[in-house]
C-alpha cells in the first residue's frame, strides 16, 4: 500500500533548479530535504521547551569555539575524526548497531 501523494508547482531560484535537475528522483530529495528541516525544527522546539533557546548569536558563538578549538588540531587528528565520522554516518545508513567508544 503506498501512502497518499499530493502533488505541488514551485518555484526556486535557478542554482537550485540546476541542482535539483541532477537529482534522479528531484521528489524524493526535496521530501528529504523537508524533513530534515522539520527533525531540526522539532530539535529546536524541544529544546526551548526545556529552557534551552536557539538563537543565531549562539549558533555563531558556539561555532567561533568550535573552530577555535579545532585550529589546535593536527592534520591526522582532523582526518581520524572525519574517517570516524564517515563510518558512523555509513553504519547509520546501513543500520549497523553503534559500537560504544573506545
Amino acid at each position: 500500500m503506498t501512502s497518499a501523494m499530493r502533488k505541488l508547482s514551485i518555484s526556486v531560484p535557478p542554482d537550485v533548479a540546476e541542482r535539483l535537475e541532477r537529482e534522479t528522483n528531484a521528489s524524493a530529495y526535496i521530501t528529504q530535504a523537508v524533513r530534515d528541516r522539520m527533525r531540526l525544527d522539532a530539535l529546536d522546539a524541544e529544546l526551548a521547551h526545556q529552557g534551552i533557546p536557539i538563537s543565531e548569536q549562539g549558533v555563531a558563538e558556539a561555532r567561533a569555539r568550535r573552530a577555535a578549538v579545532e585550529a589546535d588540531w593536527s592534520p591526522d587528528r582532523r582526518s581520524a575524526l572525519r574517517e570516524r565520522v564517515r563510518q558512523h554516518a555509513l553504519d547509520a545508513a546501513a543500520g549497523t548497531p553503534e559500537q560504544p567508544a573506545a
